[in-house]
C-alpha cells in the first residue's frame, strides 16, 4: 500500500462513525430536529425582543443533543451518561446565570424567563439526542404555550392587583 492509499484509508476511517444509512439518518434527524425545536423557542424569544434569541436557542438545543449523541455512539454505558448530562447542565447553568441581571431595586431582576427558556431548550435538546423526539416536541409546545401566556397572565394579575389596591384605598377613605 503506497502513501496515498494509506492517507485515503486513514481519512475514510476517520469518517467511519456513521457506518450505515440508518445510523447516518438517525444522527441527521436528531441534530436537525434539535436545532428546529430550539429555533421555535428562540424565535418566540426573538419576537419578544429578548437578548437570547433564535441562534442562541438553536445552538443550545443542538449542543445538548450532540453532547449526549456522541457518547451514545461511542457506546457509553447509561450510568456513565448521567455524568455527561450533569456536566452539561452545570455548564448551561453558567450560561443561564449570565442571562440574569439584578437591578438597583431589591425586587428588580431581569432575564429569569430567558434563563429558564435556555434551560428548557437544553432539556429539549437532550431529549432529542437521546431519541425521545415526541417527548421533546411535546415539551417544546408546552414551553411555547407558557411563553405566549406570560404577557396576558401578567396583565391579568396586574389588573387584579390594581383592583384590590383601589378597593383598599376606597375602604380606607370611607367610600
Amino acid at each position: 500500500m503506497d502513501l496515498w492509499q494509506r492517507i485515503l484509508a486513514t481519512v475514510a476511517d476517520e469518517f467511519s462513525d456513521l457506518p450505515d444509512a440508518e445510523t447516518f439518518t438517525r444522527v441527521v434527524v436528531r441534530l436537525v430536529l434539535a436545532a428546529l425545536l430550539g429555533a421555535l423557542v428562540g424565535l418566540e424569544r426573538e419576537l419578544a425582543g429578548k437578548p437570547a434569541g433564535l441562534r442562541t436557542h438553536m445552538l443550545v438545543a443542538l449542543g445538548a443533543a450532540l453532547f449526549v449523541l456522541i457518547p451514545l455512539q461511542a457506546g457509553i454505558e447509561l450510568g456513565d451518561l448521567s455524568r455527561v448530562i450533569q456536566g452539561l447542565l452545570a455548564g448551561v447553568g453558567f450560561l443561564c446565570a449570565g442571562a440574569i441581571l439584578k437591578g438597583d431595586a431589591e425586587d428588580e431582576v431581569h432575564g429569569l424567563t430567558t434563563a429558564a427558556s435556555l434551560w428548557m431548550t437544553t432539556a429539549i435538546g437532550l431529549g432529542v439526542g437521546l431519541g425521545r423526539d415526541t417527548t421533546a416536541a411535546l415539551s417544546t409546545v408546552l414551553v411555547l404555550g407558557i411563553l405566549r401566556l406570560e404577557g396576558p397572565l401578567k396583565r391579568w394579575i396586574e389588573q387584579r392587583r390594581r383592583g384590590r389596591l383601589v378597593a383598599t384605598a376606597d375602604r380606607d377613605e370611607g367610600h
